[in-house]
């Protein structure tokens, strides 16, 4: 097994630690520092390392020329495994950083799952008629962006200006979710309208 395939399956391994550590009551409700919870801390810190594993394996991969179907089909659904599982937990959980509901909005975490169900439906379809079709510059952008909102979410708990800056960038990949999936979409008319 080539060392990105590795690093991919270290993070797809990261996502169940991540969910786990949620459940353990003591890291909620006790802080590290500020008003961080040791629960922000400890998932930044994994889903940070996990994220930098992302760009690693990608870099690796290029470079060697370890480009493998395998690598080709889990890379990004270990993107998607690990920061849907970062947005479910701002999601679920209302430990007291914002009384009015939680950090990411349900409408955000909504249109995110709806791009990728079509993206996946529309490379399945390409998949069948031997085709691949390539992530757009946009989508990588919003893979970037909806990481580094993430990692700053979970510091949410030092300053109110640190929640706005976080759901500001939030927002931003929201736009380039809904961009990326024209993008991707339209890339693939022919593909999609013969098949109607």
């Amino acid at each position: 097994m080539t060392l990105p395939n590795k690093l991919t399956l270290l993070r797809i391994f990261l996502v169940p630690v991540m969910i786990i550590i949620y459940y353990i009551p003591w890291l909620k409700n006790n802080y590290a520092f500020l008003s961080v919870s040791w629960l922000y801390l400890f998932e930044f810190i994994i889903f940070a390392l996990a994220s930098f594993t992302d760009f690693l394996d990608g870099y690796i991969a290029r470079k060697y020329n370890l480009i493998t179907t395998f690598g080709k089909f889990a890379d990004p659904l270990a993107d998607k495994m690990l920061v849907f599982s970062a947005m479910t937990i701002f999601l679920l959980d209302n430990s007291g950083v914002l009384p009015v509901g939680p950090l990411i909005p349900l409408w955000v975490y909504v249109v995110m799952i709806l791009r990728e169900f079509i993206v996946s439906g529309i490379r399945m379809v390409a998949a069948g008629k031997g085709e691949v079709i390539a992530a757009g510059k946009l989508g990588k952008w919003k893979t970037f962006i909806t990481m580094i909102a993430i990692c700053i979410l979970f510091f949410s708990g030092c300053h109110v200006s640190i929640i706005y800056i976080g759901q500001i960038a939030i927002y931003i990949a929201a736009i380039l979710t809904i961009a990326s999936g024209i993008e991707y979409f339209w890339n693939s008319r022919k593909i999609i309208f013969e098949s109607i």
